[in-house]
């Protein structure tokens, strides 16, 4: 069986991200990423985009995060859904971004508080969050040492023939091959990057891969 540092090898030899942000994610570590990862539930990320655009456009995601978070807690759910239409499921997802970011100034005062103190199990508690979604804010908003896995992850597997179908154990299987690994992993990189950003890019490639359709040769 083939293990993720192999994989991640194979995936690196391809140049997946040369057009793509650092970490894959745009606007990673940013309340933007935060947004998105909400906003991204079943839906194509290029809807999100635009959902951001008109956020942006209406001057209620600017450059300060702090502000940012203050602004969404604080707007109307309704007037929420109009911006962020594209993205479908939109009056629950507007629902939801309120009341989380309600939920962080209660629990945790700021957004770079939440940042560094925020832990999976907080996230898992909140209206609409399920592990999928705690574990790409956990890993694109907050830089932790996580692996995202979805169905991009599943199915590029199961095309290896390796199936895994339970969440953990999907996620498991990527972690354990990098962090057994770990020196080597980190030098594909020139020792350059941290596991977290390994982890956020290691992702990205393999959604990537997926899109564009391609075969992997290990």
């Amino acid at each position: 069986m083939w293990n993720s540092l192999d994989i991640l090898k194979a995936l690196k030899s391809l140049n997946l991200l040369e057009k793509s942000p650092p970490c894959w994610w745009p606007n990673a570590f940013s309340f933007q990423a935060l947004i998105g990862a909400i906003l991204t539930q079943n839906t194509k990320f290029d809807n999100v985009l635009k959902s951001l655009e008109n956020l942006k456009n209406a001057n209620i995601l600017e450059c300060d995060d702090e502000n940012n978070l203050k602004k969404i807690a604080s707007i109307g759910v309704e007037n929420l859904v109009e911006y962020i239409r594209p993205s479908g499921f939109f009056n629950q997802k507007a629902m939801r971004l309120v009341m989380l970011c309600q939920n962080i100034q209660k629990d945790f005062e700021s957004f770079g508080k939440f940042k560094l103190e925020v832990t999976r199990e907080w996230l898992l508690n909140q209206k609409g969050i399920g592990k999928e979604s705690a574990d790409a804010i956990l890993c694109y908003v907050c830089a932790r040492e996580v692996m995202v896995v979805d169905r991009y992850t599943y199915q590029f597997l199961k095309k290896l023939g390796i199936e895994i179908e339970d969440y953990d154990e999907l996620q498991s299987f990527f972690e354990k091959g990098i962090e057994e690994n770990l020196s080597h992993a980190l030098m594909l990189y020139d020792n350059s990057i941290s596991l977290a950003e390994l982890y956020a890019r290691f992702h990205g490639k393999i959604v990537e891969f997926s899109k564009r359709k391609l075969e992997l040769i290990i």
